[in-house]
């Protein structure tokens, strides 16, 4: 049993660049996107439930994280939907705009998983590593 999650980020043209850390940022807001949207708020405390084995393992013991990317918003906004479909955790993430695009909302990321590494590689596995 392998247990991964993937980050996938939109490359940005050079003259669209955004900062680093603010990449780097969009990219954890993903990660951390995908496992929060398997929880549930119960009096204050954001519960996981551990009965998937994927997520335990990812969880609990160790995991892989791999990073890629991809050109367009429509291509984020297609694999946010293939995981879904899927049954997988995911998140696509939107910056606000506040710091960086000019005011504009833009989408950065998506992150999916953890889940099962042969069908998030379904959905993932034709693209390339960032």
């Amino acid at each position: 049993m392998a247990a991964k999650q993937v980050i996938v980020m939109k490359k940005f043209p050079k003259d669209r660049n955004m900062r680093t850390g603010k990449y780097v940022a969009q990219g954890a807001h993903a990660s951390v996107g995908a496992i929060f949207s398997l929880g549930t708020v119960v009096n204050d405390n954001l519960v996981i439930p551990l009965n998937d084995p994927f997520v335990k393992e990812w969880i609990t013991g160790r995991f892989a994280k791999i990073a890629l990317y991809v050109e367009t918003d429509q291509e984020l906004v297609d694999l946010y939907k293939q995981a879904l479909g899927a049954g997988l955790p995911a998140a696509l993430i939107k910056d606000a705009g506040l710091t960086e695009f000019n005011g504009v909302p833009t989408l950065t990321a998506v992150g999916i998983g953890p889940g099962n590494a042969e069908v998030i590689d379904k959905v993932t596995g034709h693209l390339p590593l960032f």
